[in-house]
């Protein structure tokens, strides 16, 4: 059992507290019990993974299959385990895996997410939870938003950041542009359109782009889109959260694809 914080792979798994040391070692932190049996369950591989013995006693079960998808797997002690986790109170089990393995293939089909410039990993979790809720096809991410793997992105997804196809791009333009060369319509949201999100036809294929909490979309970016929408708001009302009106969007869709069927 691992007791010291010394130990060299404990040192390498507390400095993936840091997004440049994710950056640096390609590892990035999966922690608690629901992500790790989210990531077990789609044979998501591991790197290392830590538990303490109590969390092993009532996971025998759970704690073999992470055995069999990890290189290397430690029983530590409760300080240990409160040293490598990014939580205030961790729940026994702390895992780490390489970073970019989830970087599927996003299909231009469905109802497709694209986020420019998002910076609360909260906020982008929800929107990975909504989207897998909701039944999009994926998420398109800027690349210069928070990291798809920062631990806190993980924890709000609610474990659906395993299950949605989501991929980083270093221009969503180009996105855009593919997304209308094989027939899908781009909608943007933005406070000055004249539609209100229901008036547009969610049912055909649809890139949705949603942009940054306080900025909005960039002009070049909303500029190309077919379509433009808001959500009305009570007067005095400035604006709504992102990942709101990302979950609001994406219930729209499902809601007019229930009635159309």
């Amino acid at each position: 059992m691992l007791t010291s914080t010394q130990n060299p792979l404990v040192k390498q798994i507390r400095k993936l507290h840091s997004t440049k040391e994710r950056h640096k070692q390609g590892l990035f932190l999966i922690e608690g019990t629901h992500l790790i049996e989210e990531a077990c369950e789609v044979g998501y591989p591991f790197d290392a993974a830590c538990c303490t013995p109590e969390w092993q006693g009532n996971h025998l079960s759970l704690w073999d299959t992470v055995c069999h998808q990890c290189e290397r797997a430690e029983i530590v002690s409760q300080e240990i385990l409160n040293a490598i986790a990014t939580t205030v109170q961790p729940d026994g089990v702390v895992a780490t895996a390489k970073r970019g393995i989830n970087a599927s293939q996003v299909p231009f089909t469905g109802l497709v997410m694209a986020v420019e410039t998002i910076q609360d990993p909260g906020n982008l979790g929800t929107m990975i939870r909504a989207g897998a809720a909701a039944g999009a096809s994926g998420l398109w991410l800027s690349e210069d938003s928070v990291d798809l793997d920062n631990p806190k992105v993980l924890r709000a997804s609610a474990g659906q950041w395993f299950r949605l196809p989501m991929a980083v791009s270093p221009d969503l333009k180009l996105i855009v542009q593919q997304a209308q060369q094989v027939g899908m319509q781009v909608i943007a949201t933005l406070p000055s359109a004249n539609l209100t999100y229901w008036q547009v036809n969610w049912q055909q294929p649809t890139l949705m782009l949603l942009g940054n909490e306080g900025a909005g979309l960039s002009s070049n970016l909303a500029a190309m889109a077919d379509l433009q929408v808001k959500i009305p708001l009570h007067p005095g009302v400035e604006s709504l959260n992102v990942a709101i009106t990302g979950a609001l969007m994406l219930y729209e869709a499902q809601r007019q694809k229930s009635f159309a069927g």
